[in-house]
């Protein structure tokens, strides 16, 4: 079987690179303000939950009005035990409206949620670096199949928290399927299980996971600085 260019294989790394890159950077950029933010709080004592979300608003607009992307949730997760009032917490806003999304007034099997073991909160905390995660149903806000991007927030070398914003894949795929049609071939984004974000070959959906023996005759490129790679194979 015909392999696939390098060159088209390159381009279809860079046009990703091209769409998450920037607001991850954004989200960085954001991580150490936040931590000041909260390390100015507790510095004064103990903080509620109540004060963490008048704490994180703000940033969380700066999510939604600078990410060039179609961000529909945005917010900070907080360490567990961080605050004195709740074990857990989640400083979040979604949707068109950017609605505080209030857990317990949604089912009260959420509102003691442990999301310590979620990919979106663990990766970030062991690692030390911002994360891509999913794609996954997001039953926790959402109920879409979600991708997480998160970053870590430290105040004096202890982790606090993670800064987040959520992209539905639906509005992902609306951005990016053109752009990888172009390139006359098959491109297929998959996160580092080989799990498919999104794919141009009618073989593959959203979630699927990509076993080796199906990968013949395709190229696997890594995404720059992004937990991503994509295959690209020839079209048929």
């Amino acid at each position: 079987m015909t392999m696939p260019s390098p060159a088209t294989a390159d381009r279809a790394a860079s046009i990703i690179a091209d769409y998450f890159r920037p607001p991850i950077l954004v989200l960085e950029a954001l991580a150490e303000p936040v931590a000041d933010a909260i390390a100015d709080e507790l510095s004064r004592g103990s903080m509620s939950a109540n004060k963490l979300d008048s704490l994180v608003a703000p940033f969380a607009d700066q999510l939604f009005d600078t990410i060039n992307a179609p961000v529909y949730g945005a917010g900070f997760i907080a360490a567990l035990d961080l605050l004195s009032d709740s074990r857990s917490h989640l400083a979040w806003w979604q949707g068109a409206e950017r609605r505080k999304l209030i857990l317990a007034a949604q089912t009260v099997n959420k509102e003691r949620i442990d999301y310590s073991e979620l990919e979106w909160f663990r990766v970030p905390l062991f690692s030390g670096i911002s994360h891509v995660a999913g794609p996954y149903v997001d039953y926790l806000c959402s109920d879409e199949y979600t991708i997480t991007i998160s970053t870590p927030v430290r105040v004096d070398g202890a982790f606090v928290g993670v800064l987040a914003f959520d992209l539905l894949i639906d509005s992902v795929e609306r951005h990016l399927t053109p752009l990888l049609r172009d390139l006359g071939a098959h491109v297929t984004l998959v996160n580092g299980v080989s799990r498919v974000v999104v794919s141009t070959d009618a073989e593959w959906a959203t979630g699927d996971v990509v076993r080796g023996g199906t990968i013949e005759g395709h190229t696997r490129v890594s995404c720059d600085g992004i937990a991503l790679d994509v295959l690209v194979g020839n079209s048929r």
